[in-house]
C-alpha cells in the first residue's frame, strides 16, 4: 500500500528531521502535546498530518510516571514506536523505562488503554521499520545520525493491547 503525502506533510517532515526541527520536536512541542492529547483523547496534537499518541511509562530509576508524546504507526492491532531520539547517540528515556517496566498506558486515537511493550528483532523489526518510514520518512535521517554518532541501531517497539 502506497501512502501519498501532502505537500504540507512533506515540508513538515523535512523541517522536523532537520537539526533545528528535531530540537524543537524534542524540547518545545512535548509539553503542549501532553495537554492537547489528553484533552482530545488522542485525536489532536501539535503535529498535524502525523499520528501522535501519549505514552505513559514508569520511570526506570525514579519510579515516577512519565508522559511522552510520540509519533506511531500501527501493525494490525499493535502500536509501533521508533526509539529514534532524533538520531541521538543514546536511546530515549522512555525506551529505558519500558525495558524495565513494559506495562504502559496510551492515550491514542481509537485505542487508549493499557499495553505491554516488547522490542521487535530480526525480520519483524525490519518490516516494522519499513512500515514506520511510510508514516514518517525522517526516521532514515535519524538512523544515519545515530549510526554516525555511535553505531546505535534504533529500536523498534511493539505495544500490544493488554485485554
Amino acid at each position: 500500500m502506497t501512502h501519498r503525502k501532502s505537500v504540507f506533510q512533506r515540508l513538515a517532515e523535512s523541517f522536523v528531521s532537520s537539526p533545528v526541527g528535531t530540537w524543537m520536536y524534542l524540547n518545545v512541542l512535548p509539553p503542549l502535546d501532553r495537554r492537547i492529547l489528553r484533552w482530545t483523547n488522542g485525536h489532536l496534537s501539535m503535529s498535524p498530518g502525523q499520528p501522535v499518541l501519549l505514552l505513559t511509562t514508569l520511570g526506570a530509576r525514579s519510579g515516577e510516571l512519565r508522559e511522552t508524546p510520540l509519533v506511531y504507526t500501527r501493525s494490525r492491532q499493535d502500536v509501533v514506536l521508533i526509539a529514534s531520539n532524533g538520531g541521538s547517540s543514546k536511546h530515549p528515556a522512555w525506551y529505558h523505562n519500558i525495558k524495565k517496566n513494559p506495562e504502559v498506558e496510551l492515550i491514542v486515537k481509537n485505542g487508549s488503554g493499557k499495553y505491554t511493550a516488547r522490542e521487535a528483532v530480526g525480520e519483524e523489526r525490519d518490516a516494522l521499520w519499513q512500515k514506520a518510514l511510510v508514516t514518517y520518512g525522517g526516521y532514515d535521517v535519524y538512523k544515519e545520525r545515530a549510526s554516525n554518532a555511535s553505531d546505535r541501531q534504533i529500536p523498534v517497539i511493539v505495544l500490544t493491547h493488554a485485554d
